[in-house]
Parts: C-alpha cells; structure tokens; sequence
C-alpha cells in the first residue's frame, strides 16, 4: 500500500503499482542477438500518472519516475528470427519446446493471408478511466474495477479474458487500485478470443467497488456498467473510445441475473434524443476503448445489407452503389459471400442489375490487384473453379464487357473504362467458367452463338486497338492498360477454342496495333510487353500456334530494334523465341521458323550489336551492366540463329540481295560484328566453352560468306573495303587467346582438338586461298597485309605456318614487279615486329616463337628456295637476316622488360635496340622513341650522367632554327629551338645531379651563345651564373672516382646482346669488385662465376649455360694534357681520370725461362692486356663491348723501371702537398719516406742492382742500355729525393714524431750506402731538383761525376713499353715494391711466404697497405692509415679469387701500359733565365745557350697564375749535373733542386696520395710550347654518337678558359743551369723527335659538344 496506508492482514488481496521496466529492440533489428540485458524497473513519482509510465520512461522525463531500488531489474536475453511462422518452427524447433507464447499482431497484417492461418475473432478492450464521486466519504476512494464477460442466457463466459501473451485466460478480470483517487486513470488493455457462435447476445459487465483500508479489508460495490458486443442490426461493437454509464446500487445487489438492467442504456451516446433525466443527470462515468480484429464478423451496416439482399430488394441498387465505399478488407472478409450476392442479384434480373453487378465485379476484382490483397487472387480462382455456378453471366458478361470496348474510342473520360480493361483477365475467367457451366448442363448448346459473341468482341477490340490517339493521350492509354493484361486473357480462351483458332485471334488481334513509332513511348513499351508475354505464353510454345504468331512477333521486335528502343525488352524476347528451337531437330516448321528469323531479323540483328558495342559505356554501374547483359544476349542470340542456319538458309540469304550494294553491306556488316564477338572483353575470362562456340560459329559463316566474296567482288567488280574486312577479320581470329591450344593442358588441348579441331589452321588455309584469287589485285594489300600476316606466322603452330609462308614470297615477288625493290615490304615488317613487342606480344613462350619464326626464313626450304630462284635473290636474304636480327633484339627487349627492378640487362638490351635502329635500319623515330625509353630507365636506375648521354643524342639531331616540330612523346608542339634548349636544360641538369659538372659547362657555353645570340640577357644572365656554379662545384664539392669492371658472358643461354661478348662495365658509387660480382650474379642467377682470369675457350662459347668472368680493370685517361700539367687541383684533374675513357688494362705477371730463387726479378714477366671499347666510358650505358684486344709483355727490367717510376712519382706529390699545405697531418709523408728508405736498407733496390747491373746481364742484353742507365737514373734520382723529401719533412715534423724522423735520416745514409754512394759530389753532379715552393735550404757543395760514359747520355724517362699507371700502394721501397709484386705474380701458383724469404727485412711489412680498399673520393690529403708501415699482412697478396682488381692486387697497377713511343721532356732548373731543353739534334754548348731559348716553360709566377698559390713542377733528375751538392754527417739536409714537372713520365701516384699522373701520350716540343694539333687517338674508329668531342676529330675535352695558363712573358730570376743533351733509342724502332721550344697555350674555347 502507499504511504498513509495500514497494513492488511487480511486474506483479500489487491494489484497495486509496484514498477515498470522498458526495453527498445530498435539494437536488435540490426540482426546482433542480445543475451542478458538488464531492465532498469522505474515508479512513479505521483501514482496518478501510472497510466503513462511508459511512454514517460520511454520519452526520458526524468521528473516524473524514479528508480524502485538499486538492485531491481530484470534480465532478459533477446534474438531475432526471421521467416513465417511455419518456417521458423521448422529451422527453430527446439525454441517451440519450452513452451513459448506466440503473439499476434494487434489487427491486421499489411497483407492479409486467405484460409485458417488467419482465422481471428479476437476483440481489444482498453479499460481507460473513471469519473467517480466520494460518494459521501471525506476523502476519494479506493476503487478497483472487475470485469466479467456474459452470454446471451446470463452466464459467465468462462476462459476468454487474456491479460498478455503466453498468461492463462482467465473468467475475470480485476484491475490495479489507486490510492484515494476518485479519477482513476488505468489503461489497461485486454484481448478477449470470443468465438463468433457466442458473440451475439452476448455482453461484458464492468463492477466497480471500493476497497477499504480498515481491518476487514472488505470491497464494497457501489456501481457497475456494461456493453452489449453486438448491436441489433448484426454490426459488432463499432471500434473506438465509449463513454459508459456508470449505474449506481447497493452493496449486496445481485446481479446475476442480467436481464434486469440489459434494458437499461448502457452508454452516454445511447442517451441521446431520451427523455431519462435521472441517468443524464449523474456525473459518474467509465471510459473503454473496443477494437475488432475478425475475420468473420462486421461492423459495416453497407456490407451487411448487401449480404441481406433477400431481405430488402429494394436496397439492392443502393447496396450495389456503395459497394465501392466498403473497406476492401472487409470485402476479402466475406469474398465468396459477396461474390454469392453479386451473381445471385445478376441471375435474379440480368437487365435490371446487370450493369451495377459488373461494375460491382470488377471493383472486387480490381481490388485484388492491391499488395495488401493480392493474396485473396488463389481464393477467386478457388472460388472460381469450385464455387461459382452461373452458367448463364457469360452473355451478360461478354454483352457489357463489349458494350464499354464500344464506347471507348468516344468516351472523354476513360478511368472507369480503364478499370473495366485492367480486370479484364478474371472477367474472361467468368466468361469462359460460365460457358464451360451452361456447357455441361446444356450438352453444348448455342456454341456457334458464343464463338460469334468472342469474335464480335475481339472485333471491337481490335478496331478499338488499331486507333491512333489524338491529342489527349487517353486513348493510348487505354490501349496500354488492354495490352498489359490481354496475354492473361491466352490460357482461358484455350479452354474452350483450337490452338490454330486461339493463335489467330491473338494474331489478328496484335497485328491491329498501330506500326507508327513516334506514338507514346510508353504505349510502345506495353506493346512490347505483351508480345514478350506472348512468346512466354503457353500459346506459343506449341509449333503449329508458333507458326502462326512468330510472323506478327517478328514484325514488333523489328521495329522496336530499328528504333533503338526497350533493347532489354527485346533482348529478353528473343532468347525466349531462340530457347523453343531444337538445334538439332529435323522439323519442317523450325526450318521454317529459322527461315522467317533470318528473312525479318538477320540484318537488324546485326545492326543493333553494333550499335550497342559501339555507344560509349554509361557513368553509372548499374547501367553499365544493363546494357553489357544486353550484349550478350543479343550476341547469344545471334550465335543461336547463324549455328541453326543449314546450306539453304545460306544460300537463300545471300540470293535474297537484289543488289551487289545491299550484298556489299551485309557483307562488311557481319565482319564487322564477327570482329566484335572475337574481342577478349565481349565474354568472362573464363568462358572457353562460349569463346569456342563463338568462334565454330563464326568459322563456319565465314566459310558460308567467303564464297560469295569470291563469286561477287572480284575481277571488275574488285572491292578492297570488303576483301580488306575479310583479311582483317581472319587475322585476329586466328590471333585470339583462347585459340592457342598450346598454352592448354594435355587434357583440354585434346578434347577441343576432338570436338572443333585447330580452327586457326582452318582459317589459314581459308587465307591462303583467298589471297591465291587475288590476282593482281593483290599490290592493293602490299605492305598493309605484311603486318598482320607475319602476326599470324608467330603463332607456333607448323601447319598454320606452312600455309601462310608461302604468302611471303609472293607478295616480296609481286613488290618487285611493281617497283623493283621491296623496300615496303621490309619497312612494314619492321615497324611491325616493333610494334608487336610494344603491345606486349611478348610472353613466356615468345622465345620459342623467336626460334620458330626462323622456319620463316630458314628450315622451311620452300621459301628461300624460291628466293633463290629469283632474281632478286641477294637483296632477298639481306631482308631475311635484317628481321631475324632484329627480331632476336625485340625479344631480348621483351624478355628484359619483363623484370621488375631496372639492371643493366634492361638497359644493355634497349641500347642494342637503339643503336640496331640507328646503324643498321636508320629509322630515326624509332630510334628516338628508344632513345627516350633508355632516358627513363636511366632515371628510374639514378644514372643521371648516362641519362644526359641517351638525351643528348636526341638534342644532336636538332638544330638551333625555328622549324616548327609536331607534338611528339611527351612533346608538345614547338619550335625545333625551343625543343633543343628544353633539352640543353635537361641533359644540364642531368649532368650536375651525376656530378659531371665540365660537360654541364660546355652545354652552358652553348645556350648561352644562343641566348646572346637573340639579346636573351635575363636568361644568359641565369646561364652564366648557372656555369659558375658548376664551377663552384667542381672546386668545392667531392666526386667519387668509380671502379671499372670487364665482364665477359660465355655460353648460348645469355641474351643476344650479351653472348660471347665481353664489356667494360662502370661501378656505382663505392661499389667494389666483390659487390660488382654478386650484383652480376644476382642479375644473372643461373649463371656460373669463372674462377680464373684466362680467355675461354670454344667449349665455353658453345656451352648450354651462362658463365660470368669478372675481374677489375684500370683506366688508361685520354686527356693528358690536364692530368700532366703541375699546380692544377685534384678536383679538376679528378675527372678527367675517370671519364672519356677508352682504354682500359689488365696485368698479369708470369715467369719466363729459369726462375731465380735467389732474386725472382730476373724473370718476372707482365703480361699487359689493353681492352679498347667501341665507345668511352661514361656514356649512354654503364657498361660498353669491348671492341679490340692488345696484349704485349713487359720485360723484368721494363717492369723495374714502371715502379721505380711511380714510387718516385708518389714521393714528389705527397712532399708537394706537405709544402703547400695541402694535408691536414703530415703522417702520409712520414710513412711513405719510412716505408721506402727502410726497404732500400735492407736491400730493396739492391735486389735491381743484383739483376741488371751486373756484367753479365749487361752482355746478354746489349739492347738493355738505355734502360739500364733509366734504370740507374731512377734510383739515384730516388735518392735526392728521399733527401729533399727529409728536408721538408724536418720543416714539418711534429715534436712527438722527432725521434723518427731523426731514424729515417740516419737510415738514408745506410740507403745510400747500399747503392754504392757515399757523397753526391762523389759520384754525380746534383741535378736540380724542381720543388713547387723552392728548397729549404741551398747546398754549396758539388762535386764532379764519377760516371761511366753512358751515364751522361741523355735517356728517355720511359720505356717505349711503359703507360700511364696508377700504383695504388701505400709505402714501399723498390724492394718492398717488386716483392709485392713477386708474392702477388706469383701468388696463384705459389704461397707468399716464398717470395717474402728473400726480404731479411721487416720493413717488407709496409706493404700490407697495399690490399686495403683505395679511397674513391678525390682529397688532398689521404689517410694516413693506408701508408701505414705497420699495418703487415703479407698473406693477402696471394688470392686465388679470379676476379682479380688492380686496385686490391699490386700487379695490376705497377706495370703502366704501353703506348706509341714519346720523348720525354727533360728536367729544367727553376733558375733566373730560360731552362735549357735537352734536343738530340743540337750540340752540348747550344744546348746550354740560354739566348736560344725565349720563354720558360716553368710555372708563371703567382701573380699570373689564374689560381691562387698554384703548385710548381717537381722532377728531379739524377744526370743532370749541378754544383750543389750533400753535405757530409750533417743530420739536417739542405740543397737546392729544380727541375721542370712537365717533363714528368707517365706514371701515376699511390692512391694513398689521391693522384695519379698520367703523361700524354703525343710528342712533346720542348722548346716552342706552341697549341699542338688534337691528336686522333683511333683512326679508323667512328666517334660514338654521344661524346661531348668535336665529330670531325677525336680530341679530350680541353681545359676550360678560366682555368688555362697563360703564357709567361718574363723569364724567371735565376739563370739558365746547362743541360747534358740524351739520347733516346727506342726498343720498338719508332723514330726520334726532335723537341723545339714550346709555349703555355693561348686560352682556348671548349669544344663543341
């Protein structure tokens, strides 16, 4: 109870408002299943408002309920099932065994279900409110309601009262009390399952009592009401909200029996027009809300009183005319009684009530056609079938039905005339039950007297058809709403006719329809429609009626096709009419029927696809797959029609044109839709079995059709459209994917073989006979055909190929008749093959395609022998072998193309292709276009500097015009000047990201002079200071010197560039030979790494496989003039040691007669080997062919001199750099003068002494002279500078490193010593030695020579053998030097060990930097690490690795290379006056004139130098005789050297100093230093196409103007020393030169690129 309540401890019980609790399943709707939720229970705050405690809950006003307690609540677990009842009790029966409630819908569903699964009766009761008075108590009462349902004789209905779904009915009901509330508001709602029997008379009892609060807990009744459920006239209790009277009486009243207050009013509205003023006068009243959901009852008085027509004739109009007001659902409720009625009133007075009743019909009838009826059709037709019985309503049926058809085409407004049309498939379902009715029961009575009523009918309708609308539109659609339902109308009228009758009523009947196309669109629809339900009809299905119906079928579907209109339509028709034909039946009437498709729609047919393949595509997706399932059924159907078509189809076909014309068209029409189906997108991918189908269809029609090609376009009547179509159309039939049987499974290639054969080898020989009846006429297909012919030839199919062969040489042969040549013929065939590659031709079995198009040319002997026999039988062959090469380039492409990374196979191929184009077919678009290919592989790999090689090739086939230049590539359309400053901007930009700033500057030069040229100043401006920041770079920025690899690639499984060729290849940025090899290996993983260095043999070259030979080569540079010239930076001369390279070598040292144990000197051989390319490195490609071998052998004494030669080389450098400040720490210097002067202690250089200035090797080899005298000049020169080296090193030796130094002077006098000199003045005259910033100290003492005569000869300072090398090895005397060597030469047969036994010395450890990786980055100061003499690992020297690096192994770099024979320039003193030049041809005292000699050849003074504290020459000469001297036990050395560093051998530095020093090459003038013409360095050979050198002559790159020296025109202070004239005896016989004076050169431009 509520608060103020006492607690009742009796036994009478009460419902009180405790909680609510609300879920939404709007979560639930979504398909997840919910288990455990947890409802919230809520109360009211005031309990009057209990009636709405949901929607307030549901609502969230928080106001007005509050939660009962914290843990109330109840949990409930929730799943979705979807389906009908039936079916979810079948998938879902476990649910159905625990007893679960169904639940009903509270009325009706949206669509109502005939038959007992929905037989209902249920009536809703809310119990809404009450207006009681206090009845003479002080407060309000307690009041509970208590409701009873009672029957017609008083007694309680007992067991129909449901308080909610799954609770057991109950006899009564009691409601919930509200404390002292005297308006209680309840809503309370109950379902009461009355069953009809019992509903009338029956009425429900509403008692209301007080419920006390006192002790007794008694419930007093103080009122009641009551509402009987059917009212007198039959109607239920109408739906809605009733105002009862609440009737006052005693507590004990009895009222059991009900007749005493039935007869009192029962509600407020009852009241009305009464005269009882008691109950109007009382103010207590009761509220209930009734709502019928049944199926048997009504609570329409119109729809009772149609059915009670008997009753009241004379409400029969009126009920007839408000039959349309009656709620459709209570129509469907009592059909079959309202159909009873309706036909009942027709057969009661036909005249009378016939037209209301068919009216009335057709409003049911039309009702039905509602969603939320459409389920009551069944129970019509049952009703139909099973129930009616008017055997005579077809006449007045069939009478009024014409009479509306009559009155159409006059008619204004058609509405109801269109009601009457729509319902006209259930009226002819009555017509036709009824005839069948009056049949049985007359035996057949008046038939000819209904067929006359169905053809006058049909009559009307078809003149009612054949109208054309005019104006108003309403007449079309009068027709439109007929034709939708006529087809219906098919199967009732066969009920009672003949097929052949029914068929030409239809027939007649559709054949009215108006032919004019531009009517209403959507009447054309309809049309359309009903001739699609047509052929869907049973009608149709049957032959004879077929036959009757397909001509008038045909005639709208042809219409309808021309027009382009309801394509989907029409497309669903015709693949309904081609699915009733029998492919394989005999029946005349389908040969017929395939005779009368093809007469009415062949043509159109093929018309409409395409149309349809050719419109473009629409936007939306749904659309595209409407009109793409279009196509294919129009495709599908035309298959259909052409696989059925016999020999006289065909041939009916083709003799139904009365023109060639219309032939012509059909012709060209059909291939060209032939053309289409064979598309690879016109079916799935995986539809083989179609694609098959397709194609025997399409084979076996062009057999059909190729003879009336030949019969009707040939001789005068030739048309080349039409055989050109043809041609066409074969080629890529025989060219489609789904033909190639070879790429099919064992399996599947037999089964297709079995079931169509090779229908490619079909239509080639359809090809070839065709052509052979050509005639002359076939010059009109040369070279258009060439193409797609030798498309065909790729297909490796050896049948097809021996068929189209043999075309080859007859059109090559009926070429040269016309022209005299067939250069057509071989420019189709290339482009061709171009092209096919292009479009991606190329697949895995391409190569074998390759080697099978050979058979084109080769095995096949009937096609060269018929070249043979020809005239023009070499021109013939010289075609042949041009495809196949190319072909073999094209494959290459193709298969290197295929890899995703680029290498340098995709790079090597396309510059094979590129210059096959070039040099070989001179096809420059091609080229180009390959050109602009290699371009972005170059890119895509960052090989910026190849890139700007590959575009500069384009950029030299324009010039500096205005012609204007299609748009091309990715070109637009411009001026040819603009395109070429597009491109020098490129290729500059090119050059500066690849580092190659000095061919960015010469490309700069170039643009800049047009931009003057044309007064650009804003752009020559940005030019300019675009070429200075190059410079800028050059001089600031550090470049990495590249490694250079030969590779060689043996054996037949390399592509065709690359087999059994060898090529120079240019490293990536610190890419070293091992890298190199395993990226090769890499790039070629089948491929096998030879182990040696020796030249294959022929077993190698023919090999079924890929071997790899790698080893490392050294650069030979061809500009020396830079690299030779003193005070020029490394940054500068860094490039031009690595770039516009030719030449490369590689050394390989042997033993050549007795080995000396003792001292291996005297038989250590060097083989050189020279590797010339056909172009220099860099280029367009990393990598380039190896064009020519030189291979000479450097004598042991030859060998002894290179390395004293570039060890002296190496010293005059690092002490250079140490005076000019160039390195950071002077460790470099100290390691080397320690490596060298320790060596030569223990007896390095004693080791040459021992072998070749010994009497007896003096004997032996008379011819050694020279070289032994170079050889003596070298080490005595070694020794002064050793000497000056330690004067310098004394300057800048730090404190900590004094004791050292003070060790590495007293070892120089051991060192000397060995070599047998005790003082300089002793045994030679001091030849000036040349140090760029003069000596530290001037020696005064001097001595004269103690020489032999030879010894004042004057001696070439290189051996006719000797090349500019690069010695790559840290520190080293000539001992330690020349046992590097010997360990290294000999280290592949023997152990290093052996060697190093003849150094007693551990100073040969200062060789173990020799295998150190040598720095790439160019520096003016090296690491101090790789001259360490301390870093010993003799061991290294001997690797078995074949990939042998001259860089990592000392014998690849000791031994220069051989060049042509060149004087050397002599040493001259850096004196006062002009140096003297040693010249053979002058005598001793012209020689020493200064007067002969007007300039120096020494560097300018630093004021002139363009370059601040440029570097000045240091060549010291041991034969050159001065009076300064050593002074003796002085630990300090002084002296003074000059000499001229221009007259410097070719050698190169260590790499540990950063330089290398190549000499150049040419014969030098010594005394006029005069511009010498550019030396040609290959005669024979092209300039490549690519290099930035003047085309006319081969000349390096020359010194930028800014950085020439200009020349000197004052002599230098000091005066002239004189100079001994030597010699020269060249060991190859080449002859003297004579060296005259030469100048500094004048500034100069760059060259031209």
């Amino acid at each position: 109870m509520g608060a103020g309540e006492r607690r009742n401890s009796c036994s009478v019980q009460y419902r009180r408002p405790f909680g609510c609790a609300v879920l939404s399943i709007a979560d639930l709707l979504t398909g997840e299943t919910k288990d455990d939720l947890i409802l919230k229970v809520y109360m009211c705050n005031t309990e009057s408002e209990w009636y709405q405690i949901h929607e307030n809950i549901i609502k969230k006003l928080n106001a007005r309920y509050n939660l009962t307690g914290s843990n109330a609540g109840l949990a409930v677990s929730l799943q979705l099932l979807h389906g009908d009842i039936e079916q979810i009790r079948r998938e879902y029966s476990s649910v159905f065994t625990h007893g679960v409630s169904i639940t009903r819908k509270l009325g009706f569903s949206n669509i109502i279900m005939p038959g007992t699964g929905e037989m209902r009766n249920d009536l809703y009761i809310t119990i809404e409110r009450g207006e009681f008075e206090k009845g003479g108590k002080s407060v309000a009462r307690n009041v509970e309601v208590t409701m009873y349902i009672i029957d017609s004789n008083g007694q309680n209905l007992k067991d129909f009262i449901s308080f909610g779904s799954g609770e057991p009915p109950a006899n009564e009901f009691h409601s919930f009390v509200l404390y002292h509330n005297n308006s209680p508001r309840w809503s309370e709602l109950l379902k009461l399952p009355i069953p009809v029997d019992k509903f009338r008379g029956a009425h429900i009892r509403f008692e209301f009592r007080h419920c006390s609060t006192k002790e007794k807990g008694e419930k007093k009744l103080f009122g009641f009401s009551f509402v009987p459920l059917m009212q007198e006239d039959g109607r239920t209790l109408p739906d809605g909200t009733h105002e009862l009277i609440v009737h006052k009486c005693e507590e004990n009243t009895n009222l059991q029996d009900s007749s005493r207050y039935l007869r009192l009013p029962f509600s407020k509205a009852s009241l009305l027009g009464t005269n009882n003023q008691a109950i109007k006068a009382t103010k207590e009243s009761f509220w209930i809300t009734s709502f019928l959901c049944s199926t048997k009852l009504t609570q329409n008085g119109d729809m009772l009183d149609l059915l009670k027509w008997r009753t009241h004739p004379d409400k029969i109009t009126g009920c007839l005319s408000k039959i349309k007001e009656i709620d459709g659902s209570e129509i469907v409720k009592f059909l079959q009684d309202t159909l009873d009625t309706l036909f009942g009133i027709l057969d009661e007075n036909s005249q009378k009530y016939g037209s209301k009743v068919f009216d009335s019909l057709v409003h049911i009838i039309n009702l039905l056609q509602d969603s939320k009826f459409h389920h009551f059709k069944p129970v019509m037709d049952t009703y139909i079938e099973s129930h009616f019985a008017g055997a005579l309503a077809y006449r007045d049926l069939i009478k009024v039905l014409k009479w509306y058809v009559d009155r159409i085409t006059e008619a204004e407004r058609q509405e109801h005339i269109q009601e009457v049309l729509k319902a006209q498939e259930y009226i002819f379902k009555y017509i036709v039950q009824s005839r069948r009715l009056f049949s049985l029961a007359t035996g057949g009575q008046n038939e000819e007297e209904f067929r006359c009523c169905i053809q006058e009918l049909l009559m009307s309708v078809r003149f009612f058809l054949s109208q054309e609308s005019k104006g108003s539109g309403a007449l079309s659609q009068s027709q439109a709403v007929f034709l939708s339902s006529f087809p219906a109308v098919y199967s009732e009228l066969l009920k009672l006719f003949d097929v052949r009758e029914v068929a030409n009523l239809v027939h007649d009947t559709l054949g009215s329809l108006p032919t004019i196309m531009h009517v209403d669109d959507s009447l054309q629809a309809v049309k359309l429609q009903c001739i699609g339900k047509t052929v869907e009809s049973q009608l149709y299905t049957n032959p004879d009626s077929r036959y009757i119906l397909l001509p008038v079928v045909l005639h709208h579907l042809h219409m309808h096709l021309q027009e382009q209109k309801d394509l989907i339509m029409c497309a669903r028709i015709l693949s309904n009419i081609f699915c009733l034909i029998k492919k394989n039946s005999s029946e005349k009437s389908v040969l017929e029927e395939i005779d009368v498709i093809v007469t009415s729609l062949l043509d159109i047919l093929l018309r409409t696809i395409l149309e349809i393949t050719s419109r473009p595509q629409p936007s939306g997706s749904a659309m595209r797959l409407q009109f793409q399932d279009v196509t294919g059924e129009f495709v599908a159907c035309l298959l259909s029609l052409l696989r059925q078509m016999t020999d006289r189809h065909y041939q009916q076909l083709l003799d139904g044109f009365s023109t060639k014309e219309e032939l012509r068209d059909f012709l060209l029409q059909i291939f060209t839709v032939f053309r289409i189906l064979i598309r690879p997108e016109m079916f799935p991918k995986d539809w083989t079995v179609m694609r098959l189908v397709a194609n025997n269809v399409i084979i076996t029609t062009v057999l059909y059709l190729s003879d009336a090609l030949r019969k009707n376009f040939l001789s005068e009547n030739f048309d080349y459209k039409i055989w050109d179509s043809y041609f066409y159309l074969a080629v890529i039939f025989i060219n489609q994917l789904c033909l190639q049987l070879e790429m099919f499974t064992p399996s599947k290639k037999k089964k297709v073989l079995e079931k169509y054969g090779d229908m490619r080898v079909t239509m080639g020989c359809e090809i070839f006979s065709m052509w052979q009846n050509l005639g002359e006429h076939k010059l009109h297909f040369i070279p258009a055909l060439i193409g797609p012919f030798l498309e065909v030839t790729l297909i490796p199919q050896p049948d097809l190929r021996n068929v189209m062969i043999p075309i080859f040489h007859d059109m090559m042969d009926w070429e040269q008749r016309r022209s005299g040549n067939f250069k057509q013929v071989e420019a189709k065939l290339i482009d061709k093959l171009d092209s096919l590659m292009s479009e991606g031709k190329g697949d895995e079995t391409y190569r074998e395609l390759f080697n099978s198009i050979i058979p084109l040319f080769g095995p096949y002997p009937s096609l060269l022998k018929k070249i043979e026999r020809e005239t023009w039988r070499e021109s013939g062959v010289s075609l042949i072998a041009t495809v196949t090469r190319l072909m073999e380039r094209l494959l290459d492409y193709r298969d290197c193309m295929k890899m995703g990374e680029v290498d340098g196979k995709k790079i090597g191929c396309t510059v094979s292709l590129l210059n096959f184009y070039k040099t070989e077919l001179n096809k420059e678009e091609m080229y180009i276009r390959y050109i602009h290919k290699l371009y972005d592989l170059h890119l895509k790999a960052q090989n910026f500097t190849e890139a700007a090689y590959t575009l500069l090739l384009y950029d030299e086939l324009l010039e500096w015009s205005d012609r204007p230049l299609r748009e091309f590539l990715t070109y637009p359309m411009q001026t040819e000047w603009q395109r070429k400053e597009y491109l020098h901007l490129t290729i500059i930009q090119n050059f500066d990201r690849g580092k190659c700033w000095e061919n960015g500057i010469i490309l700069c030069r170039k643009i800049a002079e047009q931009y003057e040229s044309y007064y650009d100043y804003r752009n020559l401006s940005k030019m300019r200071m675009m070429e200075a920041s190059l410079y800028d770079k050059i001089m600031d920025q550090q470049r990495l010197e590249p490694e250079f690899f030969r590779v060689g690639f043996y054996g037949k499984k390399f592509p065709f560039f690359l087999r059994n060729k060898e090529f120079v290849c240019r490293g990536h940025d610190y890419e070293r030979l091992e890298a190199f090899q395993q990226r090769m290996l890499n790039e070629f993983p089948h491929a096998i790494a030879m182990q040696h260095a020796n030249q294959p043999d022929e077993t190698i070259f023919q090999a079924e496989a890929q071997y790899l030979q790698i080893y490392a080569v050294t650069p030979i540079p061809e500009s020396q003039e830079v690299l030779q010239r003193e005070g020029i930076p490394d940054n500068i001369k860094s490039f031009y040691k690595v770039n516009h390279i030719w030449r490369f070598r590689y050394d390989r040292p042997f033993h050549k007669g007795t080995k000396d144990k003792e001292n291996e000197f005297k038989s250590l051989w060097v083989e050189r080997t020279s590797l010339i390319l056909v172009q220099s490195l860099p280029g367009i490609s990393r990598w380039f062919e190896v064009e020519k071998r030189e291979v000479v052998e450097m004598s042991p004494l030859e060998n002894a001199i290179e390395v004293l030669e570039n060890k002296n080389q190496q010293l005059k450098t690092l002490i250079s750099q140490c005076q000019t400040r160039q390195m950071q720490n002077i460790n470099p210097l100290t390691m080397c003068l320690n490596g060298v002067i320790d060596a030569a202690v223990n007896g390095g250089v004693s080791r040459y002494q021992e072998a070749f200035f010994v009497k007896e090797y003096i004997l032996n080899h008379p011819e050694d002279g020279e070289k032994i005298t170079r050889l003596r000049e070298l080490m005595l020169e070694q020794a002064q500078i050793l000497e000056f080296g330690l004067a310098v090193h004394e300057k800048f030796v730090p404190q900590d490193m004094r004791p050292l130094h003070k060790k590495l002077v007293d070892q120089f006098f051991v060192m000397k010593s060995s070599l047998g000199i005790q003082e300089f003045s002793a045994c030679i005259q001091a030849s000036p030695v040349h140090f760029p910033n003069g000596s530290p100290r001037v020696c005064r003492n001097s001595a004269p020579a103690s020489m032999s005569p030879d010894g004042a000869r004057v001696i070439p300072r290189r051996s006719p053998l000797s090349y500019p090398a690069v010695n790559r090895y840290s520190s080293s005397s000539l001992s330690s030097q020349a046992s590097a060597e010997v360990s290294n030469i000999t280290g592949q047969s023997e152990s290093s060990d052996e060697v190093f036994n003849m150094q007693p010395s551990p100073s040969t450890s200062s060789l173990s930097s020799t295998h150190s990786a040598s720095p790439n980055v160019t520096s003016s100061a090296p690491s101090s690490a790789r001259a360490s003499p301390l870093l010993s690992d003799k061991h290294k020297h001997s690797r078995e690795n074949s990939c042998l690096s001259p860089r990592e192994r000392p014998c690849s770099a000791i031994y220069p290379t051989p060049t042509e024979p060149s004087q050397r320039m002599l040493f001259n003193h850096i004196g006062d006056g002009p140096l003297p030049r040693s010249d053979p041809n002058l005598s001793a005292p012209d020689k020493a004139s200064p007067a002969r000699h007007g300039t120096s050849v020494s560097p300018s003074p630093a004021g002139r130098s363009p370059m601040k504290g440029s570097m000045q020459s240091f060549t010291p000469s041991p034969v050159e005789y001065h009076s300064s001297g050593l002074i003796s036990n002085s630990p300090v050395l002084s002296g003074s050297y000059s000499s001229g560093i221009s007259s410097l051998s070719r050698c190169s530095t260590s790499e540990t100093s950063g330089f290398e020093n190549p000499v150049n090459e040419q014969t030098v003038s010594m005394s006029t230093y005069s511009v010498p013409e550019e030396p040609v360095r290959k005669e024979s050979k092209t300039p490549p196409p690519y290099s930035v050198y003047e085309r006319n002559m081969r000349r390096p790159a020359p010194l930028p103007h800014s950085l020439s020296i200009p020349v000197t025109s004052e002599p230098p202070a000091l005066p002239p020393k004189p100079l001994l004239a030597r010699s020269t005896n060249l060991e190859n016989g080449s002859r003297r030169t004579e060296q005259v004076p030469r100048p500094r050169p004048l500034p100069r431009k760059v060259s031209q690129l």
